[in-house]
Order: C-alpha cells, then structure tokens, then sequence
C-alpha cells in the first residue's frame, strides 16, 4: 500500500444503492421479504395464542356458554355484565381485592424504595442484603403459602413470639377478620425484593454530579432526597406502582393455596381472580366468567391511565 497516498474508501456500485424501480418484482431473498419472513412465527403464534383467545373470550362474555354442552350456547347480549351488578359473592370479591391492594401497594413501594436507598449506599456487605431481600422474590409462591400457613396456624411461631408479650394467640389464617391481613403481609414480603431491584437501578441513573452540587451549594441528605432522588425516580416509580396495581388485582395463588380454592374463612380471601375460577372451572359458566375477566381488565386500564395522569408528562417514553 502506498503511505504517501492512502487509498479513498469507494463508493458502493450503483446498482446497489438505487431502490428498486417500481415495475421490477421484488426478490423472495431480499432483505424486506426475509425480515417479514422472520416475524412470521412471532406473529403466528401471538395470533393463536394470545390475540384468538382474547378475541373469543370478549366473544363469550356475551354468550350463556359451557364446554359440558357447547351447543345448547346462546347470544345473552350485555346480561352477563348487568349480572355483576346483582351478584353479591362478586362484590365481596371486588371489596376483598380493592382492600389487598390499598394496603398491599402503599406498603410495597415505600418498602422497596427504602431497601433501594439501603443497599445503594456505602455500606458494609451490601451484596448480601441485596441477594437477601431479592431471595424471597425467586422462591415458589406455593411453598411460601404453604410456610406461612405453619407460621400463622395457632401452635405456629408467630403466636409463640406472641406470647413472650402476653398476646393471646389465634388461627390467623381461619380468623374472618386476620385471614386477609395476614396475606397481605407475605405478598409484601415476597414481592418487596423484586421492585428493590428495579428501584436500585433507577438509583444508579441518577448522575452523581447532582449530588455534588447539591452538597457544595449546602443541601443536606433530606433535601437531596426530596428535591434530586424523587423527581428523578417519577418514572421508576410510576412503573413500580401501575405493576404492583396489576400485581394485587389478579392475586390468585396465594388465596388458592390457603384458602384451599374457597376463599374462606366466610369469603373473607375471596379475590376477583379467584371468584372468576371458581365460576368458570367449577361452576362452568364461561360466558359470565369471560364478563368478569374483561370487568377486571377495565378496572385496571382505568387505575393506569389515572396513574399516568397523576404522575405527570415526564413519565411518557
């Protein structure tokens, strides 16, 4: 190669670089066809999968329908929807998961955000508390169910802690008023880690030189907090809040397993998710279940988009 004269990169031959004339068939190979043949299956299988039964489960919502006997289904129109009015059981469902979230999510974000300043600050063996308060997150729901059954039942460790302070122990998992509240406490304990974490990366954005400034111009740790560390966390935590919202409404294991599928005692576990099980695998009603399923998803497209509102503009991607 010439160093006095280095070689000019050349341009790419015309052919190449000219779009295709109109009139000239476009090649099965070419880079547009190939890129929609790719998609293909995703496409396919989001149709079958998730788009289809979406589409015939809005479809059944206004169908008295069972798969004992198909055939013997019929058009009811809006009946199913005007149904929930009237069904007292669903009310106390409505009322039962619209508690679990009041108190779950409140509880949950300040929870999460209080672990995520912990752990993001300069302390001593910081990675074991990370992995600590992420490990519940990962385990079985099931398994933690069933742990707190033995914890909560009335030779369990909880009221032999109790005890030491002269409080008189119960069944808190059969008492009609402590069964829901005790539930709420091990969704909080099992789900807190996981929005630590998304918290802790949104820590971890936030441009250290703000804090610098912020201490040269005499701002102390609660001023930086509140005017540096919230604000910029607004979008972290309009995202945490609109999860866990969604996360509480269709709570459904944990009050399966403890409840053995029955929402007792006296319905006082019973959820909307759990209530629309029942109706549809027990009782066989798809049509109203299906309406339960499409009332539920208004209630939370309705507490999102509030949310979006509440938290402002800069939350928009």
């Amino acid at each position: 190669m010439d160093m006095d004269h280095p070689r000019k990169p050349q341009p790419a031959p015309l052919s190449r670089m000219q779009p295709p004339s109109p009139g000239k068939k476009t090649r099965w190979t070419s880079d547009p066809v190939m890129g929609y043949l790719f998609t293909l299956p995703v496409i396919a299988s989001l149709s079958v999968f998730l788009i289809g039964p979406i589409l015939y489960a809005f479809y059944l919502s206004f169908q008295q329908f069972t798969f004992l006997n198909p055939d013997l289904s019929q058009f009811v129109g809006w009946d199913n929807y005007m149904r929930l009015l009237q069904d007292e059981r669903f009310h106390t469902a409505l009322k039962n998961t619209s508690f679990y979230s009041l108190g779950v999510v409140p509880v949950q974000v300040s929870i999460a955000l209080l672990l995520a300043l912990i752990v993001n600050s300069r302390i001593r063996g910081k990675t074991f508390f990370r992995v600590a308060y992420f490990l519940p997150t990962v385990t079985s729901t099931v398994a933690v169910s069933v742990m707190f059954l033995f914890l909560f039942k009335r030779d369990g460790l909880v009221n032999a802690l109790l005890s030491f302070f002269g409080v008189e122990g119960r069944s808190w998992m059969l008492d009609i008023d402590f069964a829901l509240p005790s539930i709420m406490l091990m969704a909080v304990w099992t789900t807190v880690g996981q929005f630590m974490v998304i918290y802790l990366a949104g820590l971890q954005d936030i441009p250290s030189d703000l804090y610098e400034a912020a201490e040269v111009d005499g701002a102390g740790p609660f001023r930086q907090f509140w005017h540096i560390t919230l604000p910029l966390l607004k979008p972290t935590t309009f995202f945490i809040v609109v999860m866990s919202i969604i996360g509480t409404f269709q709570v459904f294991d944990q009050m399966y397993v403890i409840s053995k599928g029955e929402g007792g005692p006296l319905d006082s576990t019973l959820t909307v998710v759990l209530y629309l099980y029942n109706v549809a695998f027990k009782d066989f009603e798809m049509g109203y279940a299906s309406a339960i399923a499409f009332f539920l998803f208004a209630v939370i497209l309705v507490l999102t988009l509030v949310q979006r509102r509440f938290f402002g503009e800069e939350t928009r991607m």
